[in-house]
């Protein structure tokens, strides 16, 4: 492992055991085994380096919820049946990236944010939607009806996961999110 996958390695364990605003140039340096000036030559800054380990973290995760997401629904599954065992998997899977999720709300919430950090993290939420879409509606083609249904499930999943993070026992299930749809629904639909 070179110094650069070496510092990402590293990086996304501070992420993990300090946070984002707590972790120093030296911590990174000091997890990665290397020098503080091998962040600044692989990276540029501290925030870009803690960045890329979290936009890594985030598609690690991403890879995870595509592979869990692939289990098949029973067959004659109604779309809102699906769409509830979708969003049961994916909450269930919460809690094993429970400090990941915590740390980016964290970074996003961070006031004098990089315009090219936040440029990076735009472009990764501009590629979740894309990659939920496809996830759960099986639209890739970049179509303005991808992109849209991507940002419905982009704001479901930043929602809900805020809540859990807050009130595992009260944030919304897969079921609640079915009812909700409906019910906001009425009011959208002709």
């Amino acid at each position: 492992m070179g110094n650069k996958e070496s510092l990402l390695a590293g990086a996304k364990r501070c992420l993990y055991e300090k946070g984002y605003a707590r972790t120093t140039v030296r911590d990174l340096a000091s997890a990665a085994n290397v020098s503080m000036a091998a962040i600044g030559y692989h990276f540029g800054s501290r925030e870009a380096l803690l960045n890329a380990a979290l936009i890594e973290a985030n598609e690690e995760w991403g890879e995870t919820l595509a592979k869990t997401l692939q289990v098949e629904t029973p067959p004659g599954a109604a779309p809102a049946e699906r769409f509830e065992l979708i969003w049961q998997r994916v909450i269930a899977s919460f809690g094993e990236h429970r400090r990941m999720w915590a740390v980016s709300f964290e970074a996003c919430s961070q006031p004098d944010l990089d315009e090219h950090v936040r440029a990076q993290l735009a472009n990764a939420i501009e590629e979740a939607r894309h990659g939920l879409a496809n996830l759960f509606q099986g639209l890739d083609d970049g179509s303005a009806e991808a992109r849209a249904v991507g940002t419905v499930h982009q704001a479901l999943l930043s929602g809900v996961m805020l809540q859990w993070l807050i009130d595992p026992g009260h944030a919304p299930s897969g079921a609640d999110l079915v009812r909700g749809l409906r019910l906001a629904a009425k009011d959208v639909l002709p």
